[in-house]
């Protein structure tokens, strides 16, 4: 890649994205005492307000009214927003219920779902080291599944809703800003109204009684919101291979946090399973480095030859 002024601050914006999701089991373990869905509710309020606070601050209100004038693209982000809820309600019960380790080797095998949701979907071909890398990862779960007696359903479940995420907003022409506002906006009246029954019933954990728990459940917004924003910045300034690469820094550190920090379990059969999907990472990672370098050398002019 060459380095100009616009790739390095784009750098530096992706690599703080991807830092930034890795280290949130440390911000959600602190809201432990709240339940999950209570939680999500008050991240998708509050992420409403804070990416339409950006929206108006770049003045992109225009773009939102664009995307929201086609009735078929705002339908398709209620399906998104809907896949995206349940991704973050089961990451958020998966933090505080200490099951990180699972949960970032669902981020791992995100990208192998893509390869496979390609091929289902939208009828791509395998390459033989997708072929390699899909196998590995199939070998993975099943070692975790024998070793354990359980399927890894909350690794499996995250990657899943997140690759469907990923396809449905491929449909969609909006950005990664503008389409989560709308896709806050269509939840955040049902988010609204379930906390107001909360809080009218006494249970909720938003009010002046708990003044650092409030602090936290308002700032999930903009928590959810920034990293969102540095990645949009990101991907724009940098090749897909760089940002490729730079996902895979998310779910190593909240591997390590698991690991190092939350002292959750990690077995041989765990050593075992990781082992096959980060072999199929790397598998993955190589085929998708010689298909862009094959397309970029497609692409030059050929050179003449002097007469």
């Amino acid at each position: 890649m060459e380095s100009t002024p616009h790739s390095r601050a784009g750098a530096v914006a992706a690599v703080a994205a991807f830092l930034l999701w890795g280290l949130f089991p440390l911000y959600w373990k602190r809201l432990a005492g709240v339940p999950a869905l209570e939680v999500v509710a008050h991240r998708t309020a509050w992420g409403f307000l804070a990416v339409a606070a950006w929206v108006t601050l770049r003045g992109r209100w225009g773009d939102a009214r664009a995307v929201a004038s086609n009735p078929r693209t705002i339908l398709r982000l209620a399906g998104s927003a809907v896949l995206i809820a349940l991704n973050w309600l089961l990451y958020v019960w998966a933090v505080v219920h200490d099951h990180v380790v699972e949960a970032s080797l669902g981020y791992f095998i995100n990208p192998l779902v893509n390869v496979l949701l390609g091929v289902l979907v939208l009828g791509e071909r395998l390459s033989r080291a997708q072929r390699i890398a899909v196998t590995l990862a199939a070998a993975g779960v099943a070692v975790l599944t024998v070793g354990h007696g359980r399927l890894p359903w909350i690794a499996l479940a995250l990657a899943v809703s997140f690759g469907l995420y990923g396809l449905a907003r491929k449909t969609v022409a909006a950005d990664a800003v503008i389409g989560l506002l709308w896709e806050t906006a269509i939840l955040a009246p049902v988010a609204a109204a379930f906390l107001v029954v909360l809080e009218q019933r006494g249970s909720g954990a938003f009010g002046p009684d708990a003044p650092a728990t409030s602090a936290l459940l308002a700032l999930g917004g903009p928590v959810t919101a920034v990293p969102l924003v540095l990645f949009a910045l990101g991907a724009r300034a940098l090749p897909l291979s760089t940002v490729g690469f730079l996902q895979y820094l998310s779910p190593s550190l909240q591997f390590l946090l698991a690991v190092l920090v939350f002292r959750e379990p990690f077995t041989a059969t765990h050593a075992a399973a990781f082992a096959c999907i980060w072999t199929a990472l790397g598998a993955l990672s190589w085929d998708l480095r010689r298909r862009l370098r094959h397309e970029r050398a497609a692409s030059r002019p050929p050179v003449e030859s002097p007469p």
